[in-house]
C-alpha cells in the first residue's frame, strides 16, 4: 500500500463543533486504536475566520480528498450475521466520500489507525486490483456461487468511481461468469452501469437497493452531504426499474424527531417512482459513531439532542446502542413497535414487498467459472492520489 502523507487541514480538531463544509462528521474524533493523542488548538489560522477566504463564521475549511490505491490480499469478506439477507460481501473501496454522518461503518477506519470522523470522509483507499481478486475467488473450486453484496461498508459508487471504475470492472467479472449480485447506493452514478445491471436482470442475476433517508433536501445535505439529492435518488429508482432492473428502497437509518415523522412518504415515492420492494434500519451507533453523531446532533439540532437520545435508549434497552442480533436493525420495545406497524401499514398500501427477500430470489443456475491467468504485479509511484472537492 502506499505512503500517506497527512495535511495539516486534515488535521484540524473542531473542538467547537462547527459544520465543516461540505462533511458530514464535525471532528477528527480520536479512533480506539490510535496510538497517538491529538488535541485541539485553536490558534486562530485553521479555523475560516482569519484566512481572508468567504466564508461563514460558522463553518469549518473544507479538507481535501485524499485516495490512496491499495492492492488488496482479499476482495471477498463472508459473515454469519443471522439479520442480514446475504452471507458475502464485496467492498472496492475503504472509508465513504458521501460523508454520512450515521454511517455504521466508520468506525472501521480505527483500525487503519485513522479517525473515524474526517478521516473516514477524506482518507480514502482504493482496491485497485479488486476485479483481479474476484476473478481469482470465482475461479477456485471451493467457490459456491451465492449472491454477492456489493458496496456495503462504503459506497461502490461514491464520488471517485467516476475516474477509477473499479466497481465497473468488478461488474464486468461478475456479468462474464454469471455471478449473482445485490448493490445498495445512495448515487446517481449506477446509472452509467445500466447496460451491465439490465443484461444481468434479465437472468435474474443482479437486485439494487438505493438508500433514501428523507424526502427533506435540507436535512439530506447535513446528513449526508455529498450523496445525491433525494430528488435525484427518486429518479435512478425510476431509470432503474424502466431498464428493467429490479430495484428496491431502504429507509435508513429511521432517526428518532429527525425522519421518523414521515418515512412513509418516502416508502410512498420510491413504489410511486416504480421500486419493487423496501426495507428500513432504525438508527445505530456502534463504537465511535455515538460521540460523532451527538457532536452532530448539537450542532444541527440542540434543541432535540436529549429527546433524540432519550427515545433511542428507549428502543435500546436503556443503552444508547444494543448490537445484540435481532434487534440491533429495528430496536425493541414499544417505540420500535410502532415503528413495524407504521411501516407494514405503508407497505401494504403502496404494493411494496419486503427487502430482505432479494438475495433468495437470485439466479446462480448460470454461473460459469472463469479461467484465472495472475496479473503481473501492480506499479506505483509511491504518492497517493489526491482530488480537490469541495
Amino acid at each position: 500500500m502506499k505512503s500517506s502523507i497527512i495535511t495539516a487541514e486534515q488535521h484540524v480538531i473542531a473542538s467547537d463543533h462547527r459544520p465543516v463544509k461540505g462533511r458530514g462528521a464535525l471532528s477528527n474524533l480520536q479512533g480506539r486504536f490510535e496510538h497517538q493523542l491529538r488535541e485541539a488548538f485553536d490558534d486562530g489560522w485553521a479555523d475560516g475566520r482569519n484566512d481572508g477566504r468567504d466564508r461563514p463564521e460558522d463553518e469549518m475549511p473544507a479538507p481535501q480528498t485524499q485516495i490512496t490505491e491499495e492492492i488488496a490480499r482479499s476482495i471477498l469478506t463472508r459473515n454469519q450475521s443471522p439479520d442480514i439477507p446475504f452471507n458475502v460481501s464485496l467492498n472496492p473501496y475503504r472509508g465513504c466520500e458521501h460523508g454520512c454522518v450515521y454511517c455504521f461503518a466508520r468506525p472501521t477506519h480505527s483500525y487503519l489507525e485513522l479517525s473515524p470522523g474526517l478521516d473516514f470522509e477524506t482518507r480514502l483507499f482504493a482496491k485497485i486490483n479488486a476485479a483481479e481478486l474476484l476473478r481469482r475467488e470465482l475461479a477456485s473450486p471451493s467457490w459456491r456461487p451465492e449472491g454477492i453484496a456489493l458496496g456495503v461498508n462504503t459506497d461502490a459508487y461514491q464520488p471517485c468511481e467516476r475516474k477509477l471504475g473499479i466497481t465497473r470492472q468488478v461488474l464486468e467479472v461478475m456479468e462474464e461468469c454469471g455471478q449473482p449480485v445485490g448493490l445498495i447506493t445512495k448515487s446517481a452514478l449506477i446509472e452509467r452501469d445500466i447496460d451491465i445491471l439490465a443484461a444481468m436482470a434479465k437472468k435474474r442475476q443482479v437486485t439494487v437497493t438505493i438508500t433514501i433517508t428523507s424526502l427533506d433536501h435540507a436535512l439530506s445535505r447535513k446528513l449526508e452531504p455529498r450523496a445525491a439529492s433525494p430528488t435525484r435518488r427518486l429518479k435512478t429508482v425510476a431509470r432503474l426499474a424502466a431498464a428493467g432492473i429490479p430495484v428496491g428502497v431502504n429507509v435508513a437509518p429511521i432517526i428518532p424527531f429527525i425522519t421518523d415523522q414521515d418515512f412513509e412518504q418516502v416508502l410512498y415515492a420510491a413504489a410511486e417512482a416504480g421500486a419493487s420492494a423496501a426495507g428500513y434500519i432504525v438508527l445505530r451507533l456502534p463504537w465511535e459513531v455515538n460521540p460523532l453523531f451527538q457532536q452532530w446532533l448539537q450542532t444541527h439540532f440542540p434543541d432535540r439532542t436529549e429527546r433524540v437520545m432519550g427515545r433511542l435508549r428507549d428502543m435500546r434497552g436503556g443503552k444508547d446502542y444494543d448490537a445484540s442480533y435481532g434487534t440491533r436493525m429495528r430496536g425493541e420495545g414499544i417505540w420500535a413497535e410502532l415503528i413495524r406497524q407504521r411501516y407494514e401499514i405503508a407497505m401494504r398500501t403502496c404494493g411494496l414487498a419486503s427487502r430482505q427477500q432479494d438475495y433468495a430470489e437470485l439466479d446462480s443456475s448460470g454461473f460459469t467459472r472463469p479461467r484465472y491467468i495472475p496479473a503481473a504485479p501492480a506499479k506505483t509511484d509511491g504518492s497517493p492520489h489526491q482530488q480537490d472537492m469541495f
